[in-house]
Parts: C-alpha cells; structure tokens; sequence
C-alpha cells in the first residue's frame, strides 16, 4: 500500500515532504504555538484498526466484502426515523415527494437516495404586521418596535391609519406537502398576504368607523380573505386568527382624531338622551289624545241616545194626544206643574169668602225664612198682599 509506511521520508524523520513534524507541507509555521493535527497519522491509525478487524490482518477480498456489507447495513439502518404527536413526515425520493407519515416510528430509503422533512402540524404559529418584537439583552424585557413602511395604510376616505395587528396561523395537517414545496419561504408569503389583505380591507372603510364600530368586523374579514388568498395559492396553511393590536391615527395627527372621537362620542350620548326622552314623551301624548278621543265619542254616543230618547218619547206622547186632546192636554199641564213647583214651598189660597168684614192672612213671612238674609221682598209687595 502507499501509506504503509508513512512515518520515513527524506531528512531523517520528517515528514512526507521532508519538514520537520510541526510545519506545514510549505514550510509555514504553526498558527498560535499548537501544532495542526497530522492527517497522515490519522490514516495509519485506520488503517491499523482495519487490520485488525479483518480475518487475515490483510484486505483480501473477503475482508473487502464484509466491509462492503457492513456499510450498507449501516446506511440501510439511517433510514429509520421518528414522527412525534405533533409532526408530520414527508417522504421523498431522489427528490420527489412519495408520501406522508404520522407519528410513531416508520423507514424511508436514506440519504443520498431518498429524505425525510418534518413539520410541527400542531403548532400555532404568530406572524405581526406593523412591529416587531424584541428582547432586551441588557433587562431581559420584551418590548416592539414599530414598522410604518407596514402598518401605515391608506382608508377610503383618503385618511392614514396606523394598524397593527397579529395573524396566528398553523400548517395544515390535511395538506402538510402543500407548506413544504409549493411556495418557496411560506412564512414571509403569509406575511405579505395578511399586509395585502388588511391594506384591502381598509381601503374600503372609513377612518372614523375603523377607529370605532368596525374593528370587530375587520378580523373576520381579513382572515376570511387571507384564507381565500392562500387557498388559491396552495400554500398548504391555515389561519386561526387575526387579532388588532392598536389602530390610531398617525402619531403626528393623533390628538386632532381624539377631540373628534369624543366629540362623535358626546353627539351619540345626545341623540341616545333625544330618543329616550321622545320614547317616554310621545307614548304619554298618544295615551293623552287617546283618552281624549274615547271621552269625545262616549260623550256623542250618549247626546246621541238621550236625543232618540225625547224623540222617541215626544213620538209616544203625539200619538196618545191625537187619541185623546182634551184628557193628554190636561195631563201634561199637571205633569209640568208638578216639575216646576215639586221643589218649591207652596200655599195654596181657597177662592175667597163671601162672608163681609173678613181679611185673608198671608203669612208672607213664613215664606220668605228659607231664603237668605237681605233677601227679603219689597214692602210694596207685602202692603198689597195685605
């Protein structure tokens, strides 16, 4: 063999190209006073082992053979590999994608021939658009840092508003091939997308309503259409939630937005007080006009029955007078008497007496008690009564 005897050479005992054993094939000298490690000793120290692995201490062709067996046991042997609970197993060969494996222990052809790429399908993964997080290496604290070129976005009606905002998403453990190999860097794609899709979504709104009511319906609607993006793509991923960490005006413009957000804040509590007072105050009017209107029609139908009453009454009496004028006539006098002087103190004076030298007495006085004091009857009246 040619390294059979590699510890001579030319000057004594150097090394194979007559240096001393500390430099270098070109005469340099040790790099920082250690001397490099003398690869030719380590070949004969194979090479030795070797020998006395084989039967024979020789390479002869059964020695070759073994050798030759024992190396492909072991590289067969590197083709056993483990899937945790959480991963899934892509098998591929001479570079082509074969198949998928769960968890537990399975066999795929080795490197060069075939690999194995495994992915965490159970994880969840956050990607943030607007800052960036970052440690401090002196505290140990988290802090971010924000990044305009991302979270400054254009409204509809033509306003900046700084958004940022969170997509947690992981890969899909139906398609797990799909994040592997149909998009180059899946990460930053999925970055780009949720931009492109949050920067769509606000471009349709206004700020105001950003800043307010429509934060709850941005979410859902910027995942809705991120899935949809990534779907069309192939990418193999899918996301479980978009999360607004802060939406506010341009820090430059910031303190103008709040006094109109108080102000759209104070004008809402108004008109809220308005309504509440037209709902207490419009019921009552109606009951009002309500009562009014039964009031009128109980007060017609009763002048109504009362007028059909002295008709019908009036109708009754006609037809007994045409019966009997004289009898009907002389009872409607006594009955019309009887009304106007049932309520009065009456003395009925008999027709006068024949006889001569009497007076009639008329106790007027006696009349006139029941009335009040001051009323009494001119003295004119009492002389002539007298």
């Amino acid at each position: 063999m040619p390294w059979s005897n590699q510890g001579g050479g030319s000057g004594g005992g150097g090394g194979p190209w007559g240096k001393p054993p500390n430099q270098g094939p070109w005469g340099q000298g040790p790099s920082g006073g250690s001397t490099p490690p003398d690869l030719e000793e380590m070949l004969r120290r194979g090479q030795d082992r070797l020998r006395q692995v084989m039967p024979g201490g020789g390479f002869g062709g059964k020695g070759v053979a073994l050798a030759v067996l024992l190396a492909v046991g072991a590289w067969g042997l590197s083709g056993f590999y483990t899937v945790q609970p959480n991963e899934a197993a892509l098998n591929t060969l001479f570079g082509r994608y074969v198949s998928k494996s769960g968890s537990g222990l399975h066999y795929n052809w080795p490197y060069p021939v075939g690999s194995v790429q495994k992915l965490r399908v159970e994880d969840r993964n956050t990607t943030s658009i607007g800052f960036v997080y970052r440690v401090d290496p002196r505290s140990g604290n988290q802090g971010s840092i924000d990044v305009p070129e991302e979270s400054l976005m254009l409204t509809g009606d033509e306003n900046i508003a700084d958004v940022k905002f969170v997509v947690i998403w992981q890969i899909d453990p139906t398609k797990p091939e799909n994040f592997a190999f149909n998009v180059r860097r899946p990460e930053l794609t999925i970055k780009a997308v949720a931009e492109s899709a949050m920067r769509e979504i606000v471009g349709r709104s206004q700020i105001q309503r950003i800043l307010t009511a429509e934060r709850k319906v941005i979410e859902p609607a910027v995942q809705e259409l991120m899935q949809k993006v990534l779907d069309d793509y192939g990418l193999g991923a899918k996301i479980i939630q978009v999360q607004l960490q802060s939406v506010d005006p341009p820090e430059q413009v910031i303190a103008a937005f709040r006094d109109v957000t108080a102000a759209q804040q104070d004008q809402d509590r108004l008109r809220n007080e308005a309504e509440a007072y037209a709902n207490r105050v419009v019921p009552e009017a109606r009951g009002a006009a309500a009562r009014i209107l039964q009031e009128a029609q109980a007060y017609r139908e009763q002048t109504v029955a009362e007028a059909n009453g002295q008709a019908s009454r009036f109708s009754q009496v006609l037809a007994q007078y045409k019966l009997a004028p004289a009898i009907t006539r002389e009872r409607i006098y006594l009955e019309t008497m009887e009304r106007v002087f049932g309520g009065m103190n009456k003395v009925i004076v008999d027709q006068p007496s024949t006889a001569q030298g009497v007076v009639p007495y008329l106790p007027l006085g006696a009349l006139d008690a029941p009335q009040a004091a001051g009323a009494a009857r001119p003295s004119s009246q009492q002389g002539g009564a007298r």
